[in-house]
């Protein structure tokens, strides 16, 4: 665990003593269920986005995209009769192939990533309006999927099943991102894609890869949170979960800028990010300044993350002008 992640850590000590003075109902037990429920829906989308950042990319679409998967994923099972166990892995088959798709535009007609997955936003809440007539998906009354259900909406003694989701995913990509090839391969791309490219790495697959991963998981989060509300309106579903995507991987350390950033720290800027809302909540605020707290928090992780670039620049300057110093008097000729 980083320095980084180890403040964030007591960051979010710090904060969960605070809410619970401020109001003890903080550590009731349903709240924490519910708390835990939530930093599992937006960690696993979190983790998706966090790779793409990593490259130096962004993914704006993921907000529409849990929209459109999730309309379809309660179409198919709901209206269309299909068996779960084949419209779940069909809905991260569609998600991938969106990914893969992204990441074809990116890299193959070097389109920029911002105009590629703000298109995406615009395209796939469009679709998502026009497959439902701009009505509401939902399930009928009765209608129950009682495995399904306590797989994505159920709790295991108490846990959240969504929440040891997170954890269960968390460990598999802590292992591709930080024990893999292909992890240091990203982190290559992220600092300088050039030189990467010039180093033999194949920078077009390991970013078109990047997107697949973002892509799958947040089709398998559009189906934790289609169970999770079991009714959709296409219009407002996954409204601006891009920003808290984004939110909780800038929180966690990564740059926008590429090549930075620790999975662990995406997990911990979910939880912080969760627990901020629920501070909001708990202290009766106005639900309409929720997207207030988001672009704060965004704003001030952006600028730490700033400031501490230029430190640690400053640090390795005085280091090697140190270095130069102490090596000059040592290759001087003994007279």
């Amino acid at each position: 665990m980083s320095k980084k992640d180890l403040g964030l850590l007591l960051l979010i000590v710090v904060v969960g003593i605070v809410v619970t003075i401020i109001n003890p109902r903080f550590l009731l037990p349903i709240n924490l269920a519910n708390t835990s429920n939530l930093i599992g829906l937006f960690g696993i989308l979190s983790i998706g986005q966090a790779f793409v950042i990593i490259t130096g990319g962004i993914e704006l679409s993921v907000g529409s995209l849990v929209a459109l998967l999730g309309v379809l994923f309660i179409d198919f099972i709901a209206v269309q009769n299909m068996p779960w166990a084949i419209a779940l892995p069909l809905i991260l088959i569609l998600g991938g192939v969106l990914g893969a798709i992204h990441g074809w535009l990116i890299t193959r007609l070097n389109l920029q990533p911002f105009v590629v997955t703000l298109c995406g936003l615009l395209i796939y809440r469009g679709a998502a309006r026009f497959y439902t007539a701009d009505g509401t998906a939902g399930f009928a009354f009765g209608q129950n999927f009682p495995t399904l259900e306590f797989l994505t909406a159920g709790r295991f003694y108490g846990v959240p099943n969504t929440f040891i989701a997170l954890v269960i995913i968390a460990a598999v990509m802590w292992i591709v991102l930080h024990r893999s090839v292909y992890g240091r391969y990203l982190y290559a791309i992220g600092k300088n894609e050039e030189a990467a490219k010039y180093s033999g790495i194949r920078t077009t697959k390991m970013v078109t890869i990047s997107y697949i991963i973002c892509g799958v998981l947040t089709a398998l989060s559009a189906i934790y949170f289609a169970m999770y509300t079991r009714s959709i309106s296409p219009a407002s579903h996954g409204q601006f979960y891009e920003l808290y995507a984004i939110a909780a991987a800038v929180l966690g350390g990564f740059s926008l800028r590429g090549g930075e950033g620790s999975l662990i720290g995406v997990v911990l800027g979910t939880i912080l990010l969760q627990e901020l809302q629920n501070l909001v909540n708990l202290l009766g605020i106005p639900s309409s300044l929720n997207f207030a707290v988001m672009g704060g928090v965004i704003l001030i992780g952006v600028l730490i993350d700033q400031q501490w670039s230029a430190i640690r620049a400053q640090r390795r300057l005085v280091s090697a002008a140190r270095q130069t110093e102490t090596r000059q008097p040592a290759e001087q000729p003994q007279s």
